[in-house]
């Protein structure tokens, strides 16, 4: 079984030998994997699940995969979600098309699952930079993933478990601003039935305890939108990224297919 926690990607396409090589190999990365058959399922899983990664045909039903990408990219929520277009397009203004619309790599089928999963993994490390250490300074507030411990300014904070899964969800996506519903599904998960106002119970936890010790609200509520990371942290996780390596902190030590 896939661990809830681990990056989800959005399968969209509608020839069903190919997605289920897909779920096969993106699985067995552990990823967990969502699908949709045609533009206009996509754009409705897009807006109710947090996504990592979309791997998106260009040849849908109903609604076509660069317009998909185009609508993607001029939400809140998702213009900045990783896209991965499949085509079997190959042309240079077909490609240019494709990345000027938005998105983030273009295949040409027929293609190698091997090749495809490295640029999943590469795409992956530029989107997601924090997931790669298990120390993460953002501002004054420091989480350890391997101790599963949080300090501010220097002081230990005690956050309950669902506290602790909102702040990382949070830092590994800076800036971005996720529904209740969105935050349900990422970080409770999409087999729990929870009420969506209960996020707004365990957002106050975390402010309050995040607080305790003093410091500015590191939560930004989006009126009619959701939660985001407040963009004083989010300058700080991208000065933190800009640095050369030797100046980054020091981690601790923890015990060919479709040719359609």
């Amino acid at each position: 079984m896939v661990d809830k926690s681990n990056p989800t990607v959005l399968v969209v396409e509608d020839e069903k030998e190919l997605v289920t090589l897909l779920r096969y190999n993106l699985e067995k990365e552990g990823y967990r994997v969502l699908e949709a058959q045609d533009g206009e399922e996509a754009l409705i899983i897009a807006s109710e699940s947090a996504l990592d990664l979309v791997l998106l045909d260009w040849m849908l039903p109903r609604v076509s995969g660069i317009e998909v990408c185009r609508q993607l990219r001029q939400r809140t929520a998702t213009k900045n979600l990783p896209i991965i277009l499949l085509t079997a397009r190959g042309e240079e203004g077909d490609r240019i098309r494709g990345l000027d619309t938005g998105a983030d790599d273009f295949v040409t089928k027929p293609f190698s699952i091997g090749e495809l999963m490295a640029r999943i993994r590469a795409v992956m490390r530029r989107i997601r930079p924090a997931l790669a250490d298990e120390l993460v300074e953002i501002g004054d507030i420091q989480i350890d993933r391997g101790a599963h411990r949080v300090r501010r300014n220097g002081k230990d904070i005690h956050l309950g478990p669902t506290e602790y899964r909102l702040l990382d969800h949070f830092i590994q996506y800076p800036g971005r601003v996720f529904s209740r519903e969105q935050l349900l599904d990422a970080v409770w998960g999409s087999d729990v039935y929870v009420e969506a106002r209960t996020v707004d119970v365990h957002i106050g936890r975390l402010r309050k305890a995040l607080r305790q010790k003093g410091g500015v609200d590191p939560i930004r509520t989006v009126r009619s939108a959701g939660y985001a990371l407040d963009d004083s942290f989010v300058k700080a996780i991208k000065a933190s990224q800009s640095l050369p390596p030797e100046t980054r902190p020091a981690p601790q030590d923890a015990s060919a297919v479709g040719s359609r």
